[in-house]
């Protein structure tokens, strides 16, 4: 129990944060995990210790580890509405209800305020706890690690609105309570900036040098970034140098070449 308004559901082998909140006997459920029987066997357990009922389901994202446990939570409670932004996004069951930008959840003990913050997904939301200043992160801020997005430029807006949110404790999708909230999206912003930064510095290097009619491919950029990164994950990095290329070329800072190569725009200012 972290709080009065909210309990998380053991995940020490199941991966993906639950979260039930609320004191009184109807209570709110974040995510449903990944549908594997060892979460349904927590849910009983935590829902028979309090006699309580889970009225309504917030889903944070689409992806399957948040999503996948549904069914059987319908199973025990099968009046709860289920709600996620965009349901119709990925063909969703016709039952889920939207969750527009602002949408405000309340049960005894705790309030809930719904924002959308894209960029992990494009139906991402973040979910602030009224009643103790802190915030339900889903994806977009991890309790470790850093996390995967699919639009950078999307994702460092989401954010900046984040970190204007919240001053209290986040809840993430994965991994431990994060303590200072504010603090930690607030390396995740800076963690971003250096990253561009360093991609900005080796494209003005190429552009200056032998390599400028040719460009450089993002996995040179990502082994002359990451040279402290095994090779085995390389691939992975590689795949966040790409968005921030992207995202480069999308201001006019970077533009690509045949073949996958990458140069500095010619009006960029390196």
């Amino acid at each position: 129990m972290h709080c009065l308004a909210h309990r998380n559901l053991p995940t020490m082998t199941l991966g993906t944060n639950t979260y039930l909140v609320g004191t009184g006997h109807d209570r709110i459920l974040i995510d449903t995990g990944e549908g594997r029987p060892e979460w349904l066997a927590s849910l009983k357990e935590a829902v028979s210790a309090e006699s309580t009922n889970i009225s309504t389901v917030i889903l944070t994202h689409w992806h399957h580890d948040h999503i996948s446990g549904v069914r059987d939570l319908l199973s025990l409670f099968p009046k709860a509405q289920i709600y996620k932004n965009d349901p119709a996004l990925k063909g969703d069951p016709a039952s889920w209800k939207d969750i527009p930008d602002g949408q405000r959840f309340s049960v005894d003990g705790a309030a809930l305020t719904a924002l959308h913050c894209p960029g992990h997904t494009t139906d991402h939301m973040a979910l602030l706890l009224e009643d103790e200043d802190a915030m339900f992160t889903g994806d977009n801020v991890l309790g470790h690690g850093t996390a995967v997005f699919e639009d950078l430029a999307t994702y460092m807006s989401s954010l900046e609105t984040m970190a204007s949110k919240l001053s209290g404790r986040a809840y993430p999708g994965h991994g431990d309570v994060i303590g200072d909230g504010r603090g930690r999206i607030l390396q995740y912003i800076s963690h971003r900036k250096q990253r561009e930064g360093q991609v900005l510095e080796v494209l003005g290097k190429a552009k200056k040098g032998e390599a400028e009619s040719d460009g450089i491919a993002s996995m040179d950029i990502v082994k002359t970034i990451y040279v402290d990164v095994p090779d085995n994950l390389h691939e992975a990095a590689e795949r966040g140098v790409v968005q921030i290329l992207q995202k480069l070329s999308d201001e006019g800072k970077a533009e690509e070449l045949q073949g996958g190569h990458w140069q500095a725009s010619s009006s960029a200012n390196l």
